[in-house]
């Protein structure tokens, strides 16, 4: 049953990628890659953008804790002076704290330029790979065009296109019932002049009919001639042919 359906499941996936291929036009396919690669740079360079954001946010908070690292040593300085170990101790901790901070988003800065360094250094590869991707996209198509009326044109010379070929079927049928109703129309005016077939269309006569009606007309002018002859005389005949 698992060999039944596999099988079953080769044949639609060959029948419908046979479909696809039919359907798919190179033109299309090509602009639509061609999309897709710009919507890819589109998010590669945006991700650029994010990265230099988030970079430029960390430096501002560097640059505050800087500012805040010697204002803080001043503060202890002048709690201790005044006898406020405690303040002094107290300022002194948060200026530990500002330096470890500092360190740590300068850590983190530094990756950030690492990974704004290697987006870029995308960026323009995949920027190059797109133009290159344009360059030859424009070619094939070009290319694809002009085979493609080659083939529309070849098709209609030689009769070989779709339209061309019901055309060429139709004519050829027609020409065989020509001659089919050619041959018959040949055949059926020897059987009719045979006698084979009688022509309903002459008034019911048969060939018979009409070959009995020539003797009886020929009979009748031969016996009104004789008679004829007996009323003039042999004589008067004569006569008449001399003059």
């Amino acid at each position: 049953m698992a060999g039944l359906m596999e099988r079953t499941m080769t044949i639609i996936k060959a029948r419908w990628n046979k479909l696809l291929n039919r359907a798919e036009n190179p033109s299309e396919t090509l602009d639509y890659s061609y999309e897709r690669q710009l919507q890819l740079l589109q998010n590669v360079k945006r991700g650029v953008a994010d990265v230099v954001t988030a970079k430029k946010r960390l430096q501002l908070q560097s640059d505050k804790l800087e500012q805040s690292v010697p204002k803080l040593e001043s503060q202890a300085r002048e709690a201790l002076a005044q006898g406020r170990e405690d303040l002094a101790r107290m300022a002194l901790e948060r200026k530990t704290a500002a330096q470890t901070q500092l360190q740590d988003l300068d850590r983190q800065v530094g990756e950030l330029e690492q990974q704004q360094e290697k987006l870029e250094a995308n960026e323009k590869a995949l920027s190059t790979k797109i133009e290159s991707f344009r360059s030859q996209k424009e070619v094939i198509k070009a290319q694809y065009s002009a085979a493609e009326a080659s083939v529309r044109i070849g098709e209609a010379s030689t009769g070989i296109g779709d339209q061309m070929a019901d055309t060429g079927a139709a004519i050829s049928r027609a020409r065989d019932k020509t001659e089919e109703m050619q041959a018959r129309a040949s055949a059926m005016d020897e059987l009719i002049a045979s006698g084979t077939l009688e022509d309903f269309t002459s008034g019911g006569e048969t060939q018979l009919d009409r070959e009995l009606a020539q003797l009886t007309s020929k009979s009748k002018v031969d016996e009104e001639l004789e008679k004829m002859k007996a009323e003039v005389g042999p004589g008067s005949e004569k006569k008449e042919l001399q003059q």
